[in-house]
């Protein structure tokens, strides 16, 4: 799994039919002290997670597998909204957008 920020949404109105009724959101990767990687993708939003939202990310082909939907087009979908990380330094950062 993986750490993201939400960075925008994708409006598609035309699009697989195994994407139908699924939200598409552009995620940028980070770590667990907030530093961007840079890339951005897009990913399946299973919980309505907003921009600034930090979230956990799956990956892969059980990616496909949450989606209970193997025909999906799908390698990276939104598993939860982060609430707070903790490091081993004790830092602790919470809330939408503070990482």
């Amino acid at each position: 799994m993986r750490i993201g920020v939400v960075k925008g949404m994708i409006v598609s109105t035309q699009k697989s039919e195994n994407l139908v009724g699924t939200k598409l959101l552009i995620v940028e990767e980070i770590d667990s002290t907030g530093k961007k990687s840079g890339k951005d993708e897009v990913a399946v939003d299973l919980f309505g997670a907003g921009i600034g939202e930090t979230v956990l990310l799956c990956h892969g082909s059980p990616a496909r597998a949450i989606l209970s939907n193997p025909a999906a087009p799908v390698d990276l979908v939104v598993v939860g909204i982060i609430d707070s990380i903790e490091t081993a330094s004790g830092s602790t950062k919470t809330g939408k957008g503070q990482l």
